[in-house]
């Protein structure tokens, strides 16, 4: 494909290509895993950046419109997202790529010729990390990497399928390629952290080898190359095979409990708590967060009209929160924390995937929260996973939560089961996310967080 069917990212002409591709993104996009809006159309469609990374494969940033949607207190909220896409432009789509297509042009600069997901294209992978081996720039894009790391030449690429708000490539089982495909202004929590972690000699979270990122419109994080872990199983899927085999998951959620313990404290030196969290004292942050947690249930209430008749309840918690001594001082939390965010190598854990709650604002993201937030992820996921078999094991969950709890507080100097109030509103909350998550994305699982709901209204926790 030549250059010049192109116009340069800053000229005001690149919509142009729009021309060819709105009408087939505009139906594609919703049915990805990682789009946000699925529950509503696209209604606008702006191209942000555009750069041909190489011939036949199109990075673009697009932003997307929605439907206006209805808000508390009687207003509409009108939401859009930027997304990042690659995209192979071809005459002709190899049937091997077939789950690839995106569609076919049938005007403008790219009229005639065959759109596909160019992530799916063992060509334009290998590319990819080319492009990443050998760091430089193309257009807005910038491409870095560690000097200490060498990448091999010629690993062979395959996408991973379980990828949910983000798209994944596994190159030779050695690396492990994260693109994220909701893009806002900003360092990306995901090569912060684990960058910071990594000068910190904390071995529990793969360092970054490689990134890229973009200049334009904004300064954004694109991808990051972590080493892989091939023989690793996430936490999930163990726990779902303990279950199975009706064994005791106790040991391993204990140890899982020392490892978050050594990463919040790795954490806890690589973002210094007086740096980044000097805006108050602890009872105005216990204000703050409990307002923000009421706002949360308000707005989740208004969209799941199941959690309604436990809302009043539910607000004890939050405003039990503001009464709560100060408990660990805020820092740099993973922030969503669950059973297959975490990997368990021989008999060592791993945590990963620092990127945060996608749905949440990055600036909220990489603001400081209390270590709490993570442990109530954690034993909301362990509940979780006893509700994946029939008769439900409310016993494997509390041994596990207690476990996890005992093992947290062995190395990291406090017991997360003293701070009961700061637990349960924490918990609460976290439970409340799941809620609204489950309702639009999954509502066969709405009836997991429902329980929970029941029960730390009802009793408490």
């Amino acid at each position: 494909m030549p250059k010049t069917a192109f116009p340069s990212p800053s000229d005001t002409t690149v919509v142009g290509p729009m021309a060819s591709l709105a009408g087939l993104l505009r139906e594609w996009l919703p049915r990805q895993r990682w789009f946000a809006g699925k529950d509503r159309p696209v209604t606008d469609l702006a191209l942000l950046s555009l750069t041909e990374l190489f011939p036949g494969c199109l990075h673009l940033l697009v932003r997307t419109g929605h439907t206006p949607v209805p808000a508390p207190g009687g207003t509409t909220a009108v939401s859009g997202d930027c997304y990042q896409l690659l995209l192979g432009v071809r005459k002709h789509l190899s049937p091997r790529l077939g789950r690839a297509l995106i569609g076919r042009a049938e005007s403008g600069p790219l009229a005639g010729l065959t759109v596909f997901d160019a992530l799916q294209d063992p060509r334009s992978a290998q590319l990819l990390l080319e492009r990443l081996r050998h760091p430089g720039t193309a257009g807005p894009l910038r491409f870095e990497a560690d000097p200490a790391v060498s990448v091999p030449t010629g690993l062979v690429p395959r996408v991973l399928d379980a990828e949910q708000s983000n798209s994944s490539l596994v190159y030779g089982d050695a690396f492990i390629l994260k693109l994220f495909r909701r893009v806002q202004p900003g360092i990306n929590p995901d090569l912060e952290v684990p960058g910071a972690l990594a000068g910190q000699g904390c071995r529990r979270v793969p360092a970054p080898v490689a990134w890229f990122r973009t200049t334009h419109p904004y300064e954004a994080t694109l991808g990051v190359l972590q080493p892989f872990l091939p023989d690793a199983s996430d936490g999930w899927t163990l726990a779902l095979e303990a279950l199975a085999r009706g064994d005791d998951f106790t040991a391993q959620a204990r140890e899982l409990g020392q490892a978050m313990a050594d990463v919040h404290l790795a954490l806890a030196a690589a973002f210094p708590v007086e740096a980044v969290a000097a805006d108050g004292p602890a009872c105005d942050q216990n204000s703050r967060t409990a307002a923000a947690m009421t706002e949360r249930l308000t707005s989740a209430a208004h969209c799941v009209p199941a959690l309604q008749p436990f809302v009043p309840r539910l607000r004890t918690a939050f405003a039990a929160l503001e009464a709560c001594d100060a408990g660990p001082p805020a820092q740099r939390i993973h922030g969503d924390l669950h059973l297959g965010q975490v990997l368990r190598a021989g008999r060592e854990w791993f945590v990963i995937d620092f990127e945060g709650e996608p749905s949440r604002p990055l600036t909220e993201r990489r603001s400081p929260h209390s270590p709490v937030r993570d442990i109530a992820g954690m034993l909301r996921s362990f509940d979780y996973a006893a509700r994946q078999r029939r008769p439900w094991r409310p016993e494997w969950a509390r041994r596990c939560r207690e476990a996890f709890c005992a093992g947290y507080a062995a190395r990291a100097g406090w017991d997360p089961r003293k701070k009961h109030g700061l637990l349960r509103a924490y918990e609460t909350d976290r439970a409340v996310y799941e809620v609204l998550y489950e309702a639009r994305h999954r509502p066969d699982w709405l009836p997991v967080p429902m329980a929970a709901i029941e029960r730390l209204a009802v009793r408490g926790g």
